[in-house]
């Protein structure tokens, strides 16, 4: 994976055509594209009368970058981790921006404040060769892997620990094969695993040290 950073865009070369899984705004479940991207934006680029879908791909028309799943922020891109982990051969690579301003504990819901407004977009890429179930699996030790990250980092809410954000998203790129499985107890799920948790604990981390006015509530 390379990364290119050219505000307001951060650009995840694939370098070949991968299939990705995510819930992209744009280019949501199964695509093959070469490409993902994470899209900075303000309060003032998506007020809430706006159709932000036709907005983003008319912003990615623009940029040329239509073929690409493509994930929004306001977390500033350049605060970008990102990481590299491997396990019996198999590599994986975690992009990861990290905002908690919107934090939330999971089966809990607070009162959303569009003023406070952050994300965790999260990209990455494995070596190793899935099926479509095992691309699923994998996608769920992506989404675990954050959620002990950010569990850990320790950013608390009336409820507990929070576990995520509102708006989180994650785009998982592999070449198409036949490995069944992705779970904690294979290769593919442990280097993904690992890499999706450094790089979000690493942004979470920055995010802390950045953000001392929204560090959350003391818990007993």
């Amino acid at each position: 994976m390379k990364v290119t950073h050219t505000g307001p865009w951060l650009i995840a070369d694939l370098a070949a055509p991968h299939r990705v899984l995510s819930w992209a705004l744009n280019r949501p479940g199964f695509v093959t594209a070469s490409r993902i991207v994470f899209r900075e934006v303000r309060n003032r680029d998506l007020p809430p009368d706006l159709d932000a879908a036709a907005w983003l791909n008319a912003a990615l028309a623009e940029a040329g970058l239509s073929d690409a799943p493509a994930l929004l922020t306001s977390r500033s891109i350049a605060s970008y981790r990102l990481t590299h982990a491997e396990a019996e051969g198999i590599a994986a690579q975690c992009l990861a921006t990290v905002g908690l301003s919107n934090a939330e504990r999971v089966g809990h819901r607070q009162r959303f404040d569009p003023a406070r407004f952050g994300t965790i977009n999260i990209a990455l890429s494995c070596s190793a060769g899935l099926s479509e179930a095992g691309q699923i699996e994998a996608l769920s030790i992506a989404t675990e892997a954050r959620t002990a990250a950010v569990i850990a980092a320790g950013f608390n809410l009336p409820e507990g620990p929070a576990t995520g954000t509102g708006t989180d998203c994650i785009a998982l790129a592999v070449p198409p094969g036949d490995g069944p499985f992705a779970g904690l107890h294979t290769a593919v799920g442990e280097a993904i695993g690992r890499a999706t948790f450094d790089a979000v604990a690493a942004g979470c981390a920055h995010w802390l040290e950045t953000r001392p006015d929204l560090s959350g509530v003391p818990q007993d």
